[in-house]
C-alpha cells in the first residue's frame, strides 16, 4: 500500500515538474518512458485518456502562435505531396501486411495509421472496418511504441543529415505516426520546424474522413468515422490571432502555454509505454510497423533533401 502510494506521488511530481518551462521535450518524455517501462504506471488507462485530451487543447493553443495566411499556404503547398505520400504508405502497407502475414484488419488499421496521423486515423477507421477491440489495441501499441521511438531518433538524425528546420518540419509531419510526437520532435528542432510540422501534419490529418469514406464504400460498412474536431479549433485560432493583432498580449502567452503543454503530455505519453503494452504489440504487427516506417522515413527524407518536396 505504501509503496503504490509513493508511486503515485513520485508520478504526480514528475508530472509536476514538466510544468516548469525548464523542461524540455526531450526531458519529459525520457522520464516518462523510465517512470512507465521501469517503474510502472499506475494509471495507463487514465494517461491514455488526458494525454489524448491535452494533445488536442495544446495543438489548438499552438493556433496562437501562427498567421492563418501561412496554414493556408503551407496546406495548399502540402496537399499534393500528402496525397501522394498516404497512397504510397497504403500501397506499402498492404504488401507489407500480406509478406508478413499480418491479420488482414490489424495490418489496415496499422497502414491507415502510418499513413494518415497515427492513433486518431486508427481510431476513426477502427468502426468503419469493424475491427475487434483487440485488433485496434494491437495496432495502437505499434504505432504508440513508433512513436516514443521517433520523438528520440528524429531530431538527431535531422541534425546528422543536415536538415534545416523547413526541412525537419516537414519530414517529421511527413514520417512520425502521430500529432504529439511530430510536434514534440518539430519544437525540440526549433520555432520554424514546429510551425511548419504542425500545418503540414494538420493537413494530413484532413485525410481522414475521405479515406474512411472510401474505406466504407469498398467494404460496404455502415460503421461511422469520427473527424478531430481540434483541427478546426487550431485554424480558429490562427484566425483569431491573424485577425485581432493587437491582442499580441494575449496571444503569445497562450502559445507558451500550449508549447509547455506539449512538455507534460510527452511524459503522459511516455509513462504510458509499458511492458505490458510492448507484450501486447506481438512480432508480426510491429515487423509490419516497423519495416513500413522505415520506408516512408527513407523516401520522404531523400525526396525533401533531393529538393523533390519543398
Amino acid at each position: 500500500m505504501n509503496d503504490t502510494k509513493g508511486l503515485k506521488l513520485l508520478f504526480w511530481l514528475l508530472l509536476l515538474a514538466c510544468c516548469v518551462p525548464m523542461v524540455s521535450a526531450p526531458m519529459a518524455l525520457t522520464a516518462g518512458l523510465v517512470f512507465g517501462l521501469v517503474i510502472g504506471n499506475p494509471w495507463k488507462n487514465s494517461t491514455s485518456t488526458w494525454s489524448r485530451r491535452l494533445l488536442q487543447a495544446s495543438v489548438v493553443g499552438l493556433g496562437f502562435g501562427i498567421n492563418l495566411p501561412m496554414i493556408l499556404q503551407t496546406g495548399k503547398d502540402a496537399f499534393l505531396y500528402t496525397a501522394i505520400s498516404i497512397s504510397f504508405t497504403m500501397l506499402a502497407g498492404w504488401l507489407l501486411g500480406r509478406l508478413f502475414k499480418t491479420p488482414q484488419r490489424t495490418s489496415t488499421l496499422i497502414s491507415f495509421g502510418t499513413a494518415i496521423c497515427g492513433g486518431s486515423a486508427i481510431a476513426a477507421m477502427a468502426p468503419v472496418i469493424k475491427a475487434e477491440g483487440e485488433e485496434t489495441g494491437v495496432a495502437l501499441a505499434t504505432v504508440f511504441t513508433l512513436n516514443s521511438i521517433a520523438l528520440i531518433l528524429f531530431p538527431p538524425l535531422g541534425h546528422l543529415l543536415g536538415m534545416g528546420q523547413q526541412q525537419f518540419g516537414l519530414w517529421s509531419a511527413l514520417a512520425i505516426h502521430d500529432t504529439s510526437s511530430v510536434v514534440g520532435a518539430a519544437a525540440a528542432y526549433g520555432g520554424l520546424a514546429l510551425a511548419i510540422g504542425t500545418t503540414v501534419k494538420l493537413t494530413r490529418a484532413l485525410w481522414i474522413m475521405p479515406s474512411a469514406l472510401l474505406a466504407a464504400w469498398f467494404t460496404k460498412s455502415e460503421g461511422k468515422a469520427s473527424f478531430p474536431l481540434f483541427i478546426i479549433g487550431f485554424i480558429a485560432a490562427a484566425a483569431i490571432k491573424t485577425t485581432l493583432p493587437q491582442f499580441e498580449q494575449l496571444w503569445h502567452p497562450l502559445n507558451s502555454i500550449a508549447r509547455q503543454s506539449l512538455v507534460v503530455t510527452l511524459f503522459l505519453i511516455g509513462s504510458g509505454l509499458t511492458r505490458e503494452l510492448l507484450a501486447k504489440t506481438g512480432i508480426k504487427p510491429l515487423a509490419q510497423g516497423i519495416t513500413l516506417w522505415i520506408v516512408v522515413s527513407v523516401t520522404s527524407a531523400v525526396a525533401i533533401l533531393l529538393g523533390w518536396i519543398s
